[in-house]
């Protein structure tokens, strides 16, 4: 059985490489890879910005006749994102970048060409300081002057600065220090205040505890209040005659009230040649017509008729009950 993964092939004995055809292909043909955008460009066509890192699928071709120390130059083919306008760009070994060909902008390109100016400028500096010693110290003479210059215009700056500022340190901190003395002060006031405060309420509680504990200590102790009977107690101590007398007095009213049963006593009328007891006087005629006769001998209220009745219905009852 043969192996599934064949690292050798066979080659017959008669096997002639010279004799397998050529393909022959163009040397500007292009092949199609995956790239990143080098650097920041600007589409030329809709104005679209295209930033480092974003990823196309270029087509890439060898520059003919364009060779850097034997290293070949390679150009890429990319489309705008927005309008699909053909932009180019191409390497640049010699200074390790890559060079905007067409259809679009790169960005920061004037501080690239503005740095690669000093470059030119300081390397043309040193290639002349190098033959000619004279030169060196001219330049020199100029750096010193120079930097003379600068100082100068700085200082002047300074002092411009200083006169419109203004500002003196010594009296901002001689503020910033009578403003914490101030404060200070005032938190040890406040503190002050509440610590009065504190204690004066304290003295006041004290002397309505102590007014409170003389006026209970003068107040007599007074006695507990007895124990309420039971209301149907007094059905049991009361006698039945009682009873009884109360219930005529429901019913007729009480005899020595004048109020109820002055009505129903009529003064009896006498006459002058009625005989009147012994030892009393008669009656004169104006005490008979006035209707009034002088009564000889108070009479007690329980000798009336109607106290004679009530008692002799008490008997009655008793009698009956014996």
């Amino acid at each position: 059985m043969s192996e599934r993964k064949v690292l050798n092939k066979y080659y017959p004995p008669d096997f002639d490489p010279s004799k397998i055809p050529k393909l022959k292909l163009p040397k500007d043909r292009q092949y199609v890879v995956r790239l990143m955008a080098p650097f920041n460009m600007r589409c030329k066509t809709c104005g679209e910005y295209i930033y480092k890192g974003k990823k196309f699928n270029a087509r890439k071709e060898t520059v003919q006749n364009e060779v850097y120390l034997g290293l070949p130059i390679f150009r890429f083919y990319i489309k705008c994102t927005r309008c699909l306008a053909e932009i180019t760009f191409k390497t640049d070994p010699e200074n390790t970048d890559y060079t905007m060909e067409h259809g679009a902008t790169r960005n920061f390109q004037a501080e690239k060409l503005l740095e690669e100016e000093e470059k030119r400028v300081q390397k043309e500096r040193e290639d002349e300081e190098l033959n000619n010693p004279m030169k060196v110290l001219e330049n020199r003479t100029k750096d010193s002057k120079l930097e003379m210059e600068v100082l100068e215009n700085l200082q002047e700056l300074k002092d411009l600065n200083q006169r419109q500022a203004h500002v003196d340190f010594e009296a901002m901190l001689r503020q910033h220090r009578l403003s914490e003395e101030e404060r200070q002060k005032q938190e040890q006031e406040e503190d002050e205040r509440e610590t009065a405060a504190l204690v004066e309420e304290a003295r006041k509680r004290r002397l309505l505890e102590d007014s409170d504990s003389e006026e209970d200590a003068a107040a007599p102790t007074l006695p507990p209040p007895p124990l309420r009977p039971n209301p149907t107690a007094i059905l049991d101590e009361a006698p039945k005659a009682k009873k009884k007398v109360e219930s005529w007095e429901r019913s007729v009213g009480t005899l020595a009230s004048r109020s109820q049963l002055s009505g129903l006593v009529m003064v009896k009328k006498t006459y002058l040649n009625c005989s009147t007891p012994q030892g009393q006087p008669a009656p004169t005629l104006d005490t008979v017509k006035n209707g009034k006769a002088a009564d000889p001998a108070p009479r007690t209220p329980g000798t009336s008729s109607l106290s004679q009745l009530g008692a002799y219905s008490d008997s009655e009852d008793s009698s009956s009950s014996n």
